[in-house]
């Protein structure tokens, strides 16, 4: 979950719902710039953070009972063995760039964990063979998933409030043509994309928000419940290309 405090309390967006806002930025991407295999990296991006825990005992809370914010948690190897097999059920397009991720993600802590070594093993064994059956270039298989990279970079920086304030401009991420892309907000509450990458000059963007009042939860069950009759507000961003 994606955690931000508020005055009233909580506002949370589920970690899936920024997955669809990736992919309603990845829809406006320029065409002839495109990953190959379109339609499975749009399912890939949908998916990139998908087999998360059970709603069950505090998998979704912090020590002091508050709704966990996903840049707390631990790695789950579960998430991970389940998210490329979300994917590998599709197509090994798919599974491939969930396993990319996976290594993108954990790598960095190797040599930490024997079972997650292996596992970050297993994912370059993975990586290969999948790329030979679809017959594909390790160049194309960098483009998509720098892609993918790109799209969800954004995407938390949206739904983490990460664009500054008084047009001063942020770094969003690499793109996957290897060029760097800045976001800053006009005056008017619009936003500036540069480069601009997308096939349209205005693009809008929005995602599902849950209000919390309540701060504090004994256990999933209970956050699960209270989110069921949560007020929902959506939020919504516009970028325009002109000033």
């Amino acid at each position: 979950m994606i955690i931000t405090q508020t005055d009233a309390g909580w506002q949370l967006i589920n970690q899936q719902a920024h997955g669809l806002l990736a992919v309603q930025i990845a829809l406006n991407w320029q065409v002839d710039k495109r990953p190959t295999h379109w339609v499975e990296t749009l399912i890939a991006l949908t998916e990139h953070d998908d087999g998360q825990d059970p709603w069950e005992g505090r998998n979704h809370l912090t020590t002091a009972g508050a709704p966990l914010h996903f840049q707390l948690l631990n790695y789950s190897m579960e998430q991970c063995r389940n998210m490329i097999q979300i994917g590998l059920q599709k197509s090994r397009w798919n599974a491939l760039l969930m396993s990319r991720h996976t290594s993108f993600l954990y790598e960095p802590k190797r040599g930490t964990d024997k079972a997650l070594d292996e596992f970050l093993d297993q994912q370059v064994t993975n990586q290969t063979k999948w790329r030979k059956e679809y017959k594909s270039t390790k160049a194309a298989i960098d483009y998509a998933y720098a892609f993918l990279q790109w799209c969800d970079a954004l995407s938390l920086v949206l739904c983490m409030d990460q664009v500054p304030p008084e047009g001063r401009r942020l770094e969003v991420s690499l793109g996957p043509d290897k060029v760097s892309y800045y976001t800053r907000q006009r005056t008017d509450g619009s936003l500036v994309m540069e480069p601009w990458p997308f096939a349209v000059p205005t693009i809008e963007v929005h995602v599902e928000t849950f209000q919390l009042s309540q701060l504090v939860f004994k256990n999933d069950k209970e956050l699960y419940n209270v989110l069921q009759s949560a007020p929902i507000v959506i939020k919504e961003w516009i970028f325009r290309e002109q000033d």
